[in-house]
């Protein structure tokens, strides 16, 4: 169980690189510092996009809308943390 537990954790520091990385691809994006019309950063955004948007999308209905600024990574960043901190204090001592 606790090989389990690990993976968890595991996947979902992964999972953080990933938001961490879409978000600043999406900067570099807004600023045009990179070019989107290279096929390997259109490639490179595409991947980013489909692994975060279906779990962004529902926290954007949520949050209420701040102009030009969206704070769904941070939000999902923190409910991360908050499922690491959980399993890491309360599920894997317990766990035989």
């Amino acid at each position: 169980m606790r090989a389990i537990l690990d993976v968890v954790l595991l996947v979902l520091q992964l999972y953080t690189y990933v938001i961490i990385a879409s978000a600043i691809f999406s900067w570099l994006y807004a600023f045009n510092i990179i070019n989107s019309s290279n096929q390997l950063v259109y490639s490179i955004g595409q991947m980013l996009y489909n692994l975060t948007e279906p779990v962004l999308r529902p926290i954007r209905r949520v949050m209420p809308n701040l102009g030009g600024i969206d704070l769904s990574p941070i939000a999902l960043l923190l409910l991360i943390f908050l499922i690491q901190n959980v399993i890491v204090r309360y599920v894997y001592p317990n766990v035989f």
